[in-house]
């Protein structure tokens, strides 16, 4: 999310309970690819196996949340 926000991005992340990660991330095409090469990183604890990328409808709200855990 900091880094989402770091690059002015829109959107929303949240953890689901089978371990994985689901974000929209929406903003210019450059920031949006940064993040998500970031999210293949991920952060210093986590142990990111892959990033999928699927096209979503942009959220209709600026600024980027973290949402409720499925």
């Amino acid at each position: 999310m900091t880094t989402a926000r770091g690059f002015g991005l829109s959107g929303w992340v949240r953890n689901r309970s089978d371990g994985t990660v689901e974000a929209i991330i929406a903003g210019d095409a450059g920031a949006v690819a940064e993040c998500i090469r970031a999210c293949g990183v991920g952060p210093r604890l986590a142990a990111v196996n892959n990033v999928t990328e699927n096209p979503a409808v942009a959220p209709e709200a600026p600024g980027f949340a973290i949402r409720p855990a499925l």
